[in-house]
């Protein structure tokens, strides 16, 4: 890898280690989840960075894939387990990661460090060589010996320039052959534990969208918001309150885009047996010795 390419890897975990860790003091009992969120995009702005994707902000049950619109009114409550993860980008390259606060409580601290337990064994084992097969496993047999399951169907997942979901899949669970680990290869480890079913789903918008399927749209403000989506955001996922930055009203032509297929939404990924979720999250760097994590 490149020098100049190594020192955007770094400043892009830096700055998303950093704007993590501003964000957390932000999660308490009623505080306005869409200053939070605001907040922590802002801190990613001032300090020359931009956003990989918009803060996530998942609750209790709900996994991962949610953020607030621009309309949002609500705010965090004593008891929440929150899960909020950061992406930040340098020219395209990426730093991911993620934790789980419990508001004014202690209820959960076996789920949260069983997700971070399952994160630490990933970052001792990794190295070139080793498949992402031993890593599901490990993570898998890592969280179920503190009593509680991996969510089975959410993965880690490998990184290049503007792309955060390069092809390659780091599971939370054994069972697959997998791939072997390369020297250079960038890595976002995310294993979520639960005392529900293992499993999530939902239908629900999350209120983060991302390009669709190549469309000839014919209304012209919602050709013009393409486009600038397009331009802005270099395929990367975006919030709709990012759009008011260059429409007064970018909602209607936002929902044509969507009827038209050629923008999509991510659905907020629920636990399917009601459990409780804890998630835990670095961007790791493979070298050739190991790992550096590049968000710690």
């Amino acid at each position: 890898m490149e020098a100049d390419e190594l020192a955007k890897w770094r400043h892009a975990g830096e700055l998303a280690r950093d704007a993590l860790q501003y964000g957390r003091k932000l999660i308490v009992a009623e505080g306005a989840v869409l200053s939070a969120v605001t907040r922590i995009e802002d801190y990613v702005r001032r300090n020359d960075g931009g956003l990989a994707f918009p803060v996530n902000i998942a609750t209790d049950e709900e996994a991962a894939h949610w953020t607030p619109s621009s309309r949002t009114d609500r705010r965090f409550a004593a008891g929440e387990l929150v899960k909020l993860d950061v992406g930040v980008e340098i020219d395209g390259y990426i730093g991911d990661n993620a934790l789980t606060v419990e508001i004014d409580g202690s209820r959960h601290d076996e789920l949260r460090a069983a997700a971070l337990k399952g994160l630490e064994q990933v970052i001792e084992l990794a190295a070139p060589g080793v498949t992402t097969g031993v890593l599901g496993s490990a993570v898998q047999a890592t969280i179920e010996e503190c009593g509680l399951r991996p969510v089975a169907n959410l993965t880690g997942h490998g990184i290049k320039r503007y792309d955060l979901h390069s092809g390659l899949s780091i599971p939370s669970v054994g069972g697959h052959r997998g791939t072997a680990l390369r020297k250079d290869d960038v890595i976002a480890v995310e294993p979520f534990a639960t005392n529900g079913a293992g499993r999530v789903g939902g239908k629900r918008n999350s209120n983060i969208y991302h390009l669709g399927s190549p469309r000839r749209v014919r209304d012209s403000a919602a050709a013009g918001l393409l486009e600038l989506i397009r331009s802005e955001f270099h395929g990367l996922p975006f919030a709709e309150r990012w759009l008011h930055a260059f429409s007064d009203e970018p909602r209607k032509p936002l929902q044509r885009l969507l009827r038209s297929g050629a923008v999509g939404f991510y659905p907020v990924l629920d636990e399917l047996g009601h459990g409780m979720v804890a998630q835990a999250e670095h961007t790791l760097l493979l070298t050739s010795g190991g790992v550096e994590v590049l968000t710690a």
